[in-house]
């Protein structure tokens, strides 16, 4: 927690204060000037005390492949792929973007695409004409064989013929593992392919928690959060990931796609999700039902000394398609909501606490992880889709996870401990999350606009795919339970004068309750996402035209 506030704050430190600066930093991280009306972006990032100003290295990296196209085959692609199902197109031409009504066959959600729209309004006149193809689902799309990445000519590829769904010809994973290198685990290993292919559901992979990006003990916890994750050398753990299974094709090219967050081997570009900006009951921190606005501080927030110390967690059995079917039980939610699980049946688990409490005495006790999740853990389903998908159906789904009835978002803010993970996409709740006075401990492989804008462990918590040091999380900030003490046979269950609270991590949890909450307030505003999109609509700009270098950022006499 020390190293990460240390980082942040040097991060906000060096950053450029003036456009002059800018330009050198983007020079040096870059090795390229930067784009036509670079100046005018950094007025409007100022003007609007944008905190982190030099950091979009994410950006690049979304970027950089396009580089490899002619700007005519990059719009020929953004066009192409604009008429595919589940994409909309967003049309910038003389300083005014609309959404253009394509004919599809089909009814199409557009508030994807109507959420760029409002990012870009306060600007729009100032951008050059280009196509935005935006990503209607959640999950990402774009999948790049390995050897069109780094063979030029194999980037060739016409997608014409695209259907929506897999029909039984294929799945997410099998096109993903083309993503890898051809000596990876996933590409040697053909039975990783053979058998979701045909739909056999492993049983060593049932409930599977053993992740191979962090020690499996407990006592690890973990330093980033899991969006880098090696696929490709783990094969196995795409059993647990439910976007792996999803019922929409892959595009298995490069292709321009705007989404709202990409999973480690994806190809999209991230963008801000209209969740985020567009307030709802949903998802916005402060909804307010009479004036359908988001105020400052919501009806439901409580006191921090009055909130519930337990883990809390409410959502949807969303979280994976059903192609192939049958691997719903070890996607990522259902792993969750089965571990916590008040009658689970597991071993023992390892918890290492202070004892006697708030002492600088630490102590290992192997506890019940029944009796745990009864007296921590408050997490449960609220919403059921797709029994007919799970093995055995509703009796046997209900039979290992838990199910309450569903409450409002605010209710969260009555707890300390709100856990954020993945459903069919990237969590569209996190940024409310870090906007109450609640510390969020969030598990994800998805990054998103503002992971390079981000702290974990100052801002929020990191929790591994696993899930195994969430108890031991809970120890360090809440200090030992009852069956903790009960286990240690401790001394502080006879003296009634031993506090049993932790109070310097109760202390530290809120720390980061509060830096969450000041981060969204300062980084994570609606004009910050605003900030973002105008400079990657002039990143993108560039690269749609055909005379790249006429559309570098002038600025006679910069040394």
């Amino acid at each position: 927690m020390a190293e990460a506030e240390d980082k942040y704050r040097n991060l906000l430190a060096k950053q450029s204060k003036i456009l002059v600066e800018a330009v050198n930093e983007y020079r040096r991280r870059y090795g390229r000037e930067p784009p036509r009306g670079f100046g005018d972006w950094w007025k409007f990032a100022v003007e609007h005390n944008a905190k982190l100003v030099d950091e979009y290295d994410g950006m690049n990296e979304d970027l950089e492949p396009f580089w490899e196209l002619p700007g005519e085959e990059l719009r020929r692609r953004a066009v192409q792929i604009g008429n595919f199902p589940t994409i909309n197109l967003v049309r910038l031409r003389d300083g005014k973007a609309v959404l253009m009504n394509i004919e599809k066959g089909h009814s199409e959600d557009t508030s994807s695409a109507k959420g760029f729209l409002r990012l870009i309004v306060k600007f729009q006149s100032k951008l050059p004409d280009m196509d935005f193809p935006i990503n209607v689902l959640d999950q990402s799309r774009v999948l790049v064989p390995w050897e069109h990445r780094h063979f030029p000519n194999a980037t060739e590829q016409n997608s014409s013929e695209f259907t929506p769904g897999w029909g039984g010809t294929g799945s997410v994973w099998a096109v993903f593992r083309r993503t890898c290198h051809p000596e990876s685990q996933a590409r040697r290993h053909f039975s990783s392919d053979q058998s979701i292919s045909h739909g056999t559901n492993p049983g060593n992979h049932s409930d599977s928690t053993d992740f191979a990006s962090e020690s499996d003990d407990g006592f690890h916890f973990r330093k980033t959060l899991d969006h880098k994750f090696d696929f490709c050398n783990n094969p196995w753990a795409h059993f647990n990931h439910g976007h792996f299974f999803s019922n929409w094709r892959a595009i298995p090219a490069l292709y321009p796609l705007f989404s709202y967050g990409k999973a480690p081997g994806f190809s999209d570009i991230r963008i801000p999700s209209h969740y985020y900006h567009n307030p709802t009951v949903q998802y916005s921190y402060a909804w307010d039902e009479i004036s359908h606005a988001v105020k400052e501080f919501d009806d439901m927030e409580i006191p921090w000394q009055h909130k519930n110390n337990a883990i809390f967690w409410r959502g949807a059995t969303t979280g994976g398609g059903s192609t192939p079917t049958g691997f719903a039980p070890t996607y990522q939610r259902h792993r969750q909501v089965r571990l916590t699980f008040r009658f689970h049946s597991g071993p023992n688990v390892a918890i290492v606490f202070s004892d006697p409490p708030n002492s600088t005495s630490y102590r290992e006790a192997n506890v019940p992880i029944a009796t745990l999740n009864d007296e921590i853990m408050d997490v449960a389903f609220t919403k059921w889709t797709g029994f007919d998908k799970y093995p055995g159906g509703e009796a046997a789904m209900r039979k290992t996870h838990r199910f309450a009835e569903p409450v409002p978002l605010g209710y969260n803010w009555k707890y300390k401990h709100l856990v954020d993970i993945d459903g069919m996409g990237y969590s569209a709740r996190f940024l409310a999350f870090l906007a109450s006075d609640s510390a969020v401990i969030k598990s994800t492989v998805y990054s998103e606009y503002f992971s390079d804008w981000i702290q974990p462990w100052l801002h929020y918590i990191p929790l591994s795919q696993g899930y195994h040091e969430i108890y031991n999380i809970f120890s360090f900030f809440s200090g030992p339970t009852e069956s903790m003490l009960q286990a240690a046979n401790s001394s502080a269950l006879y003296d009634n004068s031993i506090v049993r609270k932790a109070e310097d991590g109760d202390r530290r949890l809120r720390r980061i309750a509060q830096a969450g909450k000041q981060w969204k307030q300062t980084v994570g505003r609606t004009i910050d996402m605003e900030v973002y999109v105008y400079r990657l609509c002039l990143e993108w700009g560039r690269l749609w035209a055909d005379d790249r270098d006429s559309m570098n950022f002038p600025l006679p006499g910069l040394s």
